[in-house]
């Protein structure tokens, strides 16, 4: 048996979990609502304050579809309770980000700014010229954004220039030099 997918998920007050027809369903919360459509071959049921999710039989895709299934439910519901954020530092010379509006304008050296439109259900917030915080409900939504925004200028390793995760490491390189020394 799963042990993530045998896991009840409780439910916290304030939120509503409406379960339709083919496994659609809906939560929402004080942060907003979130519908997905999860796998129909598992029964997914309310009991008074806590979801339980079943597996009809322990056929291979049953068995790894019981742990995702779960897991997609509790990150709707931590998503409209808590939300998701992500964090990404901006590091060059002259490179800065600024939020105008709706859109995020990135200087990070092109001859051009980068400007990238905030989507529906996620905010973006610059606290400082080289930080961007990306929050909102959806999980999925969320860390899709900021890997967007992270690929428009990947940090390197020989300066470590660029737009990184927060908590991510960059392994550094040493430059030519390095090879001449005897």
């Amino acid at each position: 048996m799963s042990r993530i997918g045998r896991m009840p998920i409780a439910v916290p007050a304030g939120v509503e979990v409406k379960i339709a027809d083919g496994n659609v369903v809906t939560v929402k919360g004080p942060k907003g609502t979130l519908t997905q459509n999860l796998a129909p071959a598992m029964t997914i049921q309310q009991e008074g304050s806590e979801i339980l999710v079943t597996r009809p039989n322990d056929e291979k895709i049953n068995r790894s579809l019981h742990g995702l299934t779960r897991t997609l439910l509790h990150n709707m519901i931590v998503g409209v309770t808590d939300g998701f954020k992500k964090e990404l530092d901006v590091n060059g010379v002259g490179y800065r980000v600024a939020k105008e509006g709706k859109k995020l304008v990135m200087n990070i050296g092109f001859s051009h700014q980068v400007i990238m439109e905030e989507p529906d259900g996620i905010t973006i917030e610059v606290p400082n010229p080289n930080k961007i915080v990306i929050s909102g409900a959806s999980k999925q939504q969320v860390g899709q954004f900021a890997a967007e925004v992270r690929e428009k200028r990947p940090p390197e390793p020989y300066k470590g220039k660029g737009i990184k995760y927060t908590d991510e490491v960059i392994r550094r390189k040493e430059g030519k030099t390095g090879a001449k020394k005897k």
